[in-house]
């Protein structure tokens, strides 16, 4: 029996080093393959005219009992006296390769989207109220292909998240704002400066936009979003965006889809270099070493808590605008992506940069 049991042992870690393996080398193909939802997207009615204003449509907001974005590591707090009123997407957190969108009482990417606020827009609680809303996100596998499913899938997302945006800028009264989002809520994010922000009043009021996780092209978008890529770490009214991958990386996951695409201003996004913010320094095209860093979020086992760990994680804008966080970043498992890419730990790795560029924006609005 124990001889039986150790083949047994055997077969289990082949199998789990052949699915390394085949993850590693043929990720982006078996994602493809397998997080795709099948079937036509189903059209899903507009956002009920006022939906926003009820409590139960936000992740987070000013008055809704434990908001996850209040959290923070130990030695950190959030403000008494909130001056800033920050919006913030979320990232997707709906993996059904079943549906196209997400339902909003989905427990499962409920409960990521919560955690995602913990780890990332928590950076901004330091300067400001924080509200983040439910929306009806497109699934993982909408940035996956280019079925027409997906991009439908998305436009119904954007929908919510500008009907929650309108609501927001209501609750906001006169105060400055923070744009925030992360991967899809950057996507949708960066349509929103297109539609709301630029060209309007309320360009004046914004602190600064953090696109991050979604490359912005300097050429095709960034003539249409209404306000400057960020040129120092003391200036408001601007655009940050950053990508993190460890050496050597591969973006072919973003570069094939993105490469494809219009921009826009009507131009091909092809070949054209992205915004890249570094987020230690909060100068573009940047590099800074690991001892810069003011704190890079090391979840736990169970991602319910994280410990700041200072001077760990170096950062450095490459190519076209990715930016390298060398060849020894933290241990964060199977949630770094094919290509070497750390995607999910965008914020996570900056974390304390992040909040101190937030700080010093604010003041540089102040003046």
């Amino acid at each position: 029996m124990a001889r039986k049991f150790l083949y047994v042992v055997v077969v289990l870690i082949m199998l789990a080093l052949a699915a390394a393996f085949a993850y590693r080398f043929y990720g982006v193909q078996l994602m493809r393959q397998f997080m795709v939802p099948g079937g036509e997207a189903a059209t899903l009615p507009p956002p009920d005219r006022g939906v926003y204003a009820r409590a139960d449509m936000w992740i987070a907001r000013p008055d809704k009992p434990g908001n996850p974005a209040l959290w923070t590591p130990t030695g950190f707090k959030p403000a008494d006296k909130p001056e800033a009123a920050i919006f913030f997407v979320h990232p997707t957190s709906f993996l059904d390769t079943a549906k196209w969108n997400a339902p909003l009482d989905n427990v499962d990417a409920n409960n990521r989207a919560a955690l995602f606020l913990r780890g990332q827009a928590s950076a901004f609680n330091s300067v400001g109220a924080i509200w983040a809303p439910r929306y009806r996100q497109a699934t993982f596998g909408a940035f996956l292909t280019s079925k027409a499913s997906a991009q439908k899938a998305l436009d119904f997302a954007y929908r919510d998240v500008l009907a929650a945006f309108d609501q927001f800028v209501t609750e906001a009264g006169d105060r400055p704002i923070i744009l925030a989002g992360h991967s899809q809520g950057a996507l949708h994010l960066s349509r929103l400066l297109v539609d709301r922000v630029a060209g309007t009043p309320l360009a004046k009021r914004i602190v600064a936009a953090y696109v991050v996780g979604w490359p912005v092209s300097i050429p095709a978008d960034l003539p249409k979003m209404g306000l400057p890529a960020c040129s120092g770490p003391d200036e408001a009214g601007c655009i940050l965006s950053w990508q993190s991958f460890s050496e050597p990386a591969d973006p072919a996951l973003i570069v094939d889809t993105f490469d494809a695409t219009t921009g826009f201003t009507g131009k091909p996004r092809a070949g054209t270099p992205m915004v890249c913010t570094n987020p230690i320094t909060g100068k573009p095209d940047d590099s800074a070493p690991a001892s810069a860093n003011l704190g890079t979020l090391i979840p736990d086992m169970s991602f319910q808590s994280a410990q700041l760990v200072t001077g760990r994680v170096s950062a450095r804008c490459e190519g076209r605008g990715f930016l390298t966080i060398g060849r020894d970043p933290p241990e964060f498992g199977q949630y770094v992506l094919p290509g070497n890419n750390y995607h999910v730990f965008d914020y996570s790795l900056f974390w304390a940069n992040v909040r101190k560029d937030a700080e010093r924006r604010l003041a540089a609005y102040k003046r």
